[in-house]
């Protein structure tokens, strides 16, 4: 009798567990309006966002983000079977105090995460506040906070009943709460049509941005972007001609204009108010202008180097993880006046992006040179590039300074503050002219101009990844973003390597013809 009796509960729990799964399968869930942080957004994109910043992944086994994030919101009347989502702690000092090691196999749950709650309070309070380990208790105890929020079915927010507009909502509970629990099926059904009603509610006034943002979610266009550009850059090195490398440059930059025009739309505003977004711009920006250069030029060398850079930056956005978030945010106050936000902030990531296509093509002469020495000629023709390079970068990050300042006297009230992201800007700029001083005197020959150019851009890089992710501090915080620290030291680490190999061959070369 007890075995049938437990039978009969695996098998109404695997029914249960099956019709909620079917429930969640919906394909119309990830369409549904939500407001969450302060904007509205379609539930794909905050279960997308919500499970990567737990878990560090958007796909749970034969799980989408949408169809996970819904069974744990419904799990508090109807339980999943197993455990669909793990936390990922990254810390070591974290992890220490997790008791987590290279010997245990079984993943470590949110349920065994919670008991260390008071423990990770308690060191917390210990710890340096802004030091990395007192970030990564934040974080840790912030992903249990929304672990436990999307569990109890309180952060899947709803409109209310005959609501209006996107400020009346209730949690998802409040529906679960009403509904009758047996038989599970025609509960689901009242909560799925519940839903759909609440929605449309929001469809007849509202939403069109949703709609759109639900389309720009789908459509993975920073990934056909990668892969557009691999393309070109392997046509361009395998044909002669350049009529078909020159269809998929055209290409690469319309998908990436598309992208860069519906982030707008559905912001509101330029994109480059956080570090994906910089990124993001930075190598359409120095990709534009690599093509227009390399056209007035005549030198295809213009289009492998800005085809290069924005591979880079393409390839950090699809896999860089929790470092480089796409969550499109609410505005601080200081960002919400757009002038000076689509002039200081563009001109800045744009120099940035100038600057950068010297970076590569003097690694390339680096390496290239190791290999194969550069004779003079093609050295100076390579150094010319790099020049011209530097003298648009330079304009661009000089403007950008001089609006910042602007911004910064109409923001702040003070033209200039040292804020550590002033200063850097400042250091780049000084580096960079004093470059461009010694190649235009003679007084930095070609040799020397090649390792000093990859060198200054590590100052680039202090500027725009050092103050947001190592000096966190200043003004200029809503910018910063956590993680990244390992990224930038190896970054720093590489280039001085390969300076330390290839520069005493290069400076120690024979003139050639």
């Amino acid at each position: 009798m007890k075995l049938l009796i437990k039978l009969f509960l695996i098998v109404l729990t695997l029914s249960n567990f099956s019709l909620a799964n079917d429930f969640c399968t919906n394909k119309n869930l990830g369409t549904h309006a939500i407001l969450q942080n302060g904007r509205a957004k379609p539930l794909i994109v905050h279960a997308t966002e919500t499970l990567k910043f737990l878990t560090g992944k958007s796909k749970f086994k034969n799980l989408s983000a949408v169809e996970a994030y819904c069974q744990l919101s419904i799990s508090l009347f109807y339980p999943p079977r197993k455990e669909l989502i793990y936390p990922l702690i990254e810390h070591v000092k974290v992890k220490e105090l997790l008791g987590l090691n290279n010997e245990r196999k079984e993943p470590f749950t949110f349920n065994e995460l919670a008991e260390y709650r008071q423990d990770l309070m308690l060191e917390r309070s210990k710890a340096v506040e802004g030091g990395s380990f007192y970030k990564a208790l934040n974080r840790t105890l912030r992903k249990l906070n929304i672990y436990n929020s999307i569990t109890n079915g309180t952060n899947w927010m709803v409109p209310a009943v005959e609501s209006k507009n996107m400020e009346d909502i209730e949690p998802l509970v409040n529906l679960l709460t009403v509904l009758p629990k047996e038989p599970v099926n025609q509960s689901l059904d009242i909560l799925k049509k519940e839903l759909e009603k609440r929605q449309d509610q929001y469809q007849k006034a509202y939403t069109p941005k949703v709609s759109v943002e639900y389309i720009y979610a789908k459509a993975k266009l920073p990934m056909i972007a990668m892969v557009l550009t691999i393309i070109t850059i392997a046509l361009m090195a395998s044909m002669k001609s350049l009529t078909l490398p020159l269809v998929f440059l055209f290409l690469t930059i319309s998908i990436e204009t598309i992208l860069l025009i519906l982030r707008v739309y559905i912001s509101g505003r330029a994109p480059v108010t956080n570090m994906y977004e910089t990124v993001l711009f930075s190598g359409y920006a120095g990709l534009i202008m690599a093509a227009v250069i390399g056209h007035f030029k005549k030198e295809k060398m213009f289009l492998y180097i800005g085809l290069g850079y924005n591979l880079l930056s393409i390839f950090m956005l699809n896999f860089s993880g929790g470092m480089l978030s796409a969550s499109i945010g609410p505005l601080v106050p200081v960002l919400r006046d757009n002038f000076w936000l689509s002039t200081h902030v563009t001109s800045i990531i744009a120099s940035y992006g100038a600057l950068a296509l010297s970076w590569v093509l003097a690694n390339i002469v680096l390496v290239k040179n190791l290999f194969n020495p550069v004779a003079s000629k093609e050295l100076n023709e390579y150094s010319e590039i790099m020049y011209t390079c530097l003298k648009y970068g330079v304009t661009l990050l000089a403007g950008g300074i001089i609006l910042g300042g602007v911004w910064a006297d109409y923001s702040w009230g003070r033209f200039w503050g040292w804020d550590p992201k002033e200063t850097w800007s400042l250091i780049v700029l000084l580096i960079y002219i004093v470059i461009l001083h010694g190649r235009y005197t003679s007084w930095i020959n070609n040799k020397k101009f090649v390792p000093y150019t990859a060198f200054a851009f590590l100052s680039v890089m202090m500027a725009w990844f050092g103050v947001n992710y190592i000096l966190a501090s200043g003004l200029h915080s809503y910018g910063f973003s956590e993680g990244g620290a390992i990224f930038l030291g190896s970054f720093f680490l590489v280039q001085m390597v390969i300076l330390l190999i290839t520069t005493p061959k290069l400076l120690h070369k024979k003139r050639a013809a």
